[in-house]
């Protein structure tokens, strides 16, 4: 089996990096390995699944703490609880497998484990969703009903994890306490040390009838739709957080948070710059060089503006106030449109004499300021 990468690396940090900095750089991975924007590439998949994991464990704090200290062992579900991996110490009537158990102290005292960990409170997990808007949308806000499904808590048995009409009994073994203490040969002498109990699994309490609709879970997961609220001036990339609308915590814990990361649709006229709005319009020689009044889509609908004779091919004028709304506050972009002048093909013979006649009326002095100087240049550096 391939070892795993260090969660850090993952997510392209490093060890002392921020709650923010973690928020930030999963959700861009997330986006990028998402295998609904790679369809069919197992490689994204497999590098989504490595993202989810890393976020998952460094963003919880309590699991964070001890990736730190331990690395991927000390978020491994079998850590603290002992096992077979060192062996026997011949000859010493100390077995090397009570270190699991002196593990699990450990946890117990540093805060990561026992029946503290079991029992108090948990906060729920993030929600992250994708949800793909056109550019009008993302300009003008708009709402939209996204679905999802959250974990939260159980109806028929209120949490409690017990079928109707029952309720969970106390372990008989740790007394309620989701503690045992055992008492072990080391070395060192005799070392008590204190674990979760193997019955309750530290609950201190045990589920005789378990609930049928969430197994004695106290939590079922149920789908949902949402109406989601999407600011104008919104781009793409950003994430909306909708706070305690993510899967439901534990033992009172709150709940976590919902996000929702945009994705803007390309517009097949306009394209966006910050908050101004770009597009092009493609005019003839005639219409650039005479003047003309032309039409000009916005996103506010359609205006008229009139192009000054001799506008040269790739300037732009600004439509003043025809962009898109600041984000959270008032005021707008404006607009920029390019002339993009276009040369015709396919002439006749005819056109093809009258724009030599005309060509043959103009001068480089008079009609070509641009062509006068550059040759004027040229010859300056060419020396001839």
């Amino acid at each position: 089996m391939a070892e795993k990468r260090d969660y850090y690396e993952v997510l392209g940090l490093t060890k002392g990096a921020t709650d923010d900095e973690l928020k930030k750089a999963y959700r861009t991975l997330a986006k990028k390995y998402h295998p609904d924007l790679n369809p069919g590439s197992k490689e994204s998949e497999a590098k989504f699944k490595e993202v989810n994991e890393a976020y998952e464990t460094l963003s919880d704090k309590d699991k964070r703490a001890r990736y730190d200290q331990f690395g991927h062992a000390g978020v491994d579900p079998n850590f603290g609880a002992g096992g077979e991996g060192f062996g026997g110490f011949g000859g010493a009537g100390f077995d090397f497998n009570d270190f699991g158990d002196i593990f699990s102290n450990l946890g117990d005292i540093f805060g990561f484990g026992g029946a503290s960990r079991r029992n108090g409170p948990v906060r729920g997990s993030d929600i992250h969703l994708h949800l793909s808007i056109t550019f009008e949308e993302a300009a003008k806000g708009c709402k939209k009903t996204v679905e999802s499904s959250r974990v939260q808590t159980c109806t028929t048995c209120g949490g409690t994890g017990a079928k109707t009409g029952t309720k969970a009994e106390e372990c008989t073994f740790c007394h309620g306490t989701g503690n045992i203490k055992i008492s072990q040969r080391t070395p060192i002498g005799i070392v008590s040390t204190t674990r979760p109990c193997d019955h309750c699994g530290g609950t201190g309490k045990i589920i005789t009838a378990p609930c049928q609709e969430c197994h004695g879970v106290g939590l079922v997961r149920h789908p949902r739709k949402l109406e989601v609220d999407i600011p104008a001036g919104i781009n793409d990339g950003q994430v909306i957080t909708l706070r305690s609308q993510g899967d439901f915590g534990r033992n009172g814990g709150p709940a976590g948070d919902l996000d929702i990361s945009i994705s803007v649709r390309p517009h097949p006229l306009f394209s966006r710059i910050n908050n101004d709005v770009w597009c092009e319009v493609p005019l003839t020689f005639t219409q650039v060089a005479l003047g003309c009044e032309i039409t000009v889509p916005t996103l506010d609908g359609k205006v008229s503006y009139t192009v000054p004779s001799g506008t040269q091919p790739g300037e732009s004028f600004r439509l003043r106030g025809k962009g898109i709304q600041h984000l959270n506050r008032y005021g707008k972009g404006d607009q920029y449109v390019k002339i993009v002048v276009e040369v015709p093909k396919n002439l006749s013979d005819k056109q093809k004499e009258l724009l030599k006649q005309f060509d043959e009326t103009t001068n480089d002095n008079t009609n070509y300021e641009k062509r006068k100087n550059f040759f004027q240049k040229f010859k300056e550096v060419m020396g001839f």
